[in-house]
């Protein structure tokens, strides 16, 4: 990698411990004032310490985000769908790279819907933003869509998105956790980031969840 873009990525996923806690608050760009979300200031700063990234638009980062805070940015630059439409994987890129230069971030996130009718579409969104992003040393986070039509999220369908992913050049890539994630993990090159689960009793309860992760 060019120094630029290891730097950027260093940020994010730590070299000491090849981990990362990425907090994701960027579900209002399709869902709206989601539970939780109502407010993201107030969602997202007490948050903040306890977290090694944080993903979101550019429309919360820029209201909802001290210019002050240190924590690397993951801006999400994908959508043009909501919940209501007639289908979320007809997405388009949303936010240009000279943006993202100027918000100052460490990397940019897009979805990809392997399996719809829009497979094409966001696989093409990925490689012209990776396109872009090796031009001026962004990463490109790919995330793995998975929409209710497409079933099972199994290690088969989830190892060929990464893979998928992985190929057409994304830095790293958002999946979800599934029996028999160590095969995935042996099948895509590039680094993994494991989303987030179901809603859960406790906090405890989350924890344990995320300490079982780590360990697999």
């Amino acid at each position: 990698m060019d120094w630029g873009m290891e730097n950027r990525l260093s940020r994010i996923i730590k070299p000491k411990t090849g981990h990362t806690v990425m907090l994701a608050v960027d579900h209002g760009y399709f869902l709206g004032p989601t539970r939780k979300l109502e407010s993201p200031r107030d969602t997202i700063r007490p948050l903040l310490p306890h977290a090694d990234a944080l993903m979101l638009t550019r429309g919360v980062l820029r209201s909802s985000v001290d210019p002050g805070a240190s924590i690397p940015v993951v801006l999400r630059v994908s959508g043009g769908t909501s919940i209501i439409g007639e289908n979320l994987a007809n997405e388009g890129i949303t936010t240009s790279m000279e943006e993202a230069l100027r918000l100052n971030v460490s990397a940019v996130a897009l979805s990809i819907f392997v399996g719809t009718p829009y497979e094409k579409q966001t696989l093409m969104n990925l490689s012209q933003l990776v396109n872009q992003g090796e031009e001026l040393g962004i990463p490109v986070l790919a995330v793995t869509a998975v929409g209710k039509e497409l079933g099972k999220r199994d290690a088969r369908y989830i190892g060929l998105c990464c893979r998928i992913a992985s190929e057409l050049g994304a830095h790293f890539v958002k999946t979800y956790y599934c029996d028999g994630f160590e095969k995935v993990v042996e099948s895509t090159p590039a680094p993994l980031v494991i989303a987030g689960g179901p809603k859960l009793d406790t906090e405890m309860d989350a924890f344990n969840m995320v300490y079982e992760a780590i360990e697999a």
